[in-house]
């Protein structure tokens, strides 16, 4: 029963993880670092909270907390891990920046629940990178904004487009005038849907050196799990009726009732839900997942889940649209959404894509229509892992990572400036 009960409050997180974790115009970046006591409209995390202090420094690494605005106004955190327990470079050389971004109901904490020796942030810093942790708007340590409380609707309106217009452009700029060298990044889940619309746009590309990607998110029609479809469905056409919410608290009430109603569709089996969201995770040990629901999930808008579940009902990927012509004209001066050309991204820019045979929501099929979408990328910029036994959360938490895909990401930055 206890793990039941587990895994119903990691269904809260994991909800519409059908969409989730699925699943980062002229921009601006108003770079700061000032500590957590400026002032904002928002929530304030005392720095011996945050992440840092929490999760890094207390394994003796050295570890930064900025604040990075948008032109927006909200206001992102970001940490630092300039160098490893160990310092390989020597004093005062440069480190290779690398980027890493969370997916959608998680921040930046996810990639810290493994032990040092076998998490992703660490690994790198111990091997020369400059590491630098993302966390998207409306997570707890980016919960801010220089004008708008958390409290007001206003605040939330937003989908994962503002990630890739506004969020991911921000943080670019700031970790690029901080170190003055082009960024590798690391996405998982969303994080690679956000850079791979922003890299289609001609977004981030000049600043970018390398992008791994972690379980691709892009196309979701092959998403195969009951409860998924159920809710991506139900996100779309009910939404308004379930919460007239503008923020997706996966910890609140009215997501446990949705969640409720999911699962008494016919098909629909929520025993063991990361399962039946994620598919079977291979590699994932008890002791993980319950730091993980110490520390998950995040809220984000339900604005954002309405667009992760448009991308699943429609096939393709393409800005949010506002159920009008009239709406959508008004936004985009077209009477339907334009769409993220992925082709458009460049040939030349190195690529990392690892995937897993039994992930439910980057399905082998969904990342074959992505890899299609690279038929004409140079051959020697693509590399492509497959791992036959991960599923989405494998990625992120699972025990082997480190020696299956982490050395991999690892070896793929290092071929780019050796």
């Amino acid at each position: 029963m206890a793990l039941v009960r587990g895994f119903l409050g990691l269904a809260a997180a994991f909800c519409v993880l059908v969409v989730l974790v699925l699943v980062v115009h002229p921009h601006r970046a108003d770079g700061f670092s000032r500590g957590f006591f400026a002032a904002s409209k928002g929530v304030v995390i005392p720095p011996l909270a945050g992440i840092c202090a929490t999760s890094v420094i207390v394994h003796d690494y050295k570890c930064q907390e900025h604040e990075v605005t948008t032109q927006d106004g909200y206001i992102l955190s970001l940490q630092r891990i300039p160098e490893g327990r160990v310092v390989r470079n020597g004093a005062g050389n440069k480190r290779q920046p690398v980027l890493i971004q969370h997916g959608v109901l998680v921040d930046g904490m996810t990639w810290f629940l493994n032990p040092p020796e076998q998490n992703l942030p660490m690994i790198l810093a111990d091997n020369g990178f400059d590491v630098w942790i993302a966390n998207t708007r409306g997570t707890r340590f980016s919960r801010r904004h220089t004008s708008l409380d958390p409290s007001i609707p206003d605040f939330w309106d937003w989908s994962w487009d503002e990630l890739v217009s506004f969020d991911i452009p921000a943080i670019f700029d700031f970790v690029y005038g901080q170190t003055g060298q082009k960024i590798d990044y690391v996405g998982h889940s969303l994080g690679t849907l956000i850079a791979l619309a922003s890299f289609s746009e001609g977004k981030l590309v000049n600043q970018m050196k390398s992008a791994a990607l972690l379980s691709p998110i892009a196309y979701l029609s092959h998403m195969n799990t009951a409860l998924g479809v159920v809710a991506a469905k139900a996100f779309v056409g009910e939404i308004t009726t379930i919460f007239g919410l503008a923020e997706f608290d996966p910890k609140g009430e009215p997501v446990g009732n949705f969640l409720k109603s999911l699962c008494a569709h016919p098909g629909v089996d929520c025993y063991d839900l990361l399962s039946a969201l994620t598919g079977k995770n291979c590699c994932l040990n008890s002791s993980t997942i319950d730091l993980f629901l110490m520390n998950e999930p995040q809220s984000t808008s339900t604005k954002n889940m309405v667009h992760l579940a448009q991308t699943v009902r429609d096939g393709i990927l393409a800005k949010y649209n506002y159920g009008r012509p009239d709406y959508n004209v008004m936004h985009y001066g077209e009477a339907t959404p334009p769409i993220y050309n992925l082709s458009n991204i460049p040939h030349d820019l190195p690529l990392f894509v690892s995937y897993g045979g039994q992930d439910a929501l980057s399905d082998v099929g969904d990342v074959m229509l992505l890899l299609d979408s690279f038929k004409f990328h140079d051959v020697d910029k693509l590399s492509v892992q497959f791992i036959k036994d991960y599923a989405h959360a494998d990625f992120i938490m699972g025990v082997n990572a480190k020696d299956i895909v982490y050395n991999q990401v690892v070896a793929f930055f290092k071929r780019q400036y050796s």
